[in-house]
């Protein structure tokens, strides 16, 4: 965020003024507050980061919104679609955008711009497997009371990368959970995700899994892979490569580097621009409604084991 024109960061809160000191001096951030409260109360701050752990999103956006604030809040918004639609009438007064960096990354935008042309044909599917491993107890990832677990964390961005791409909304989704039996958050989670019209998103994102990241976007007449599609390196190089399917072994897969960048950057700073009345306000809460409904469906689809509508 610091390294945006658009932004000036002013404060840091944590529920410790130590704590908060700590990061301020290390940040270079010239404010520090000991509760959230006192910063929200801070006449010259105009919008807030909400990094909360993820039942803390909704909470801490009604406050900031009840305080004039406009909110970039990190995903998941909220733990179901009907918690997130708390929000609504807060969103009707300040902006509310839920974080998705990748979506203002040059790959994605990239990809997306090819899809649109017809270089690969007709999409048909987009395949993402995300994972890491992490089986850390104390760590918030894991603790299933406040919003742990696979779906919540990086499930979410299969979500997006289908509704990104297909530029559409689902009609339903099926999941296959594999919950870790202490822990009780989900570890391994797979989904498939019905667009209509024959198109389907298919992820299986993992907490307890090798680290490894992939996206396949799959049309009639050709393929795009992104290599390190989430979390791609800050201030470095990315490629995507693009397939015709004219042989199997790779041989005609042609490569595309894009420029260095910070997604997170580019995210907040798009924020900034339309807190600023300078662009629309790239994604408001519907979107992020839809991103919890579609989740709440494959957590359903985990108890029947069927397809569940979205």
């Amino acid at each position: 965020m610091q390294r945006s024109a658009w932004i000036d960061v002013r404060a840091i809160a944590s529920r410790s003024e130590a704590a908060a000191r700590q990061a301020a001096g290390e940040l270079c951030i010239p404010r520090a507050y000991g509760s959230y409260e006192a910063l929200l109360a801070d006449p010259e701050i105009e919008a807030i980061y909400n990094p909360l752990p993820n039942h803390l999103h909704v909470s801490l956006t009604l406050q900031a919104a009840a305080a004039g604030k406009h909110v970039l809040c990190e995903k998941p918004i909220a733990l179901t679609a009907e918690q997130a639609g708390q929000l609504r009438s807060a969103a009707a007064k300040v902006h509310i955008m839920e974080a998705f960096m990748v979506r203002f990354h040059p790959q994605w935008l990239r990809a997306r711009e090819l899809v649109r042309s017809g270089k690969i044909g007709e999409l048909r599917a987009v395949q993402v497997f995300f994972s890491y491993y992490n089986d850390d107890p104390t760590n918030i990832r894991n603790q299933a009371g406040i919003g742990g677990g696979a779906l919540y964390d990086i499930g979410c961005y299969g979500i997006i990368s289908g509704r990104f791409l297909f530029e559409t909304e689902p009609l339903r989704a099926v999941a296959l959970v594999d919950r870790d039996p202490t822990l009780r958050t989900d570890r391994t989670t797979s989904a498939l995700v019905d667009f209509g019209q024959g198109r389907q998103l298919s992820f299986t994102v993992s907490t307890q899994c090798v680290p490894c990241q992939r996206a396949q976007i799959c049309g009639t007449r050709g393929r795009i892979e992104m290599q390190i599609p989430f979390n791609a390196p800050q201030g470095e190089h990315t490629r995507i490569f693009i397939d015709d399917g004219s042989t199997l072994d790779g041989k005609n897969i042609t490569t595309e580097v894009l420029a260095p960048c910070d997604q997170y950057t580019l995210e907040s700073e798009a924020f900034s621009r339309a807190v600023r009345g300078e662009i629309p306000l790239p994604y408001g809460l519907e979107d992020a409604l839809m991103n919890m409904r579609i989740i709440d469906a494959l957590f359903r689809s985990e108890k029947s084991g069927r397809f569940e509508e979205v």
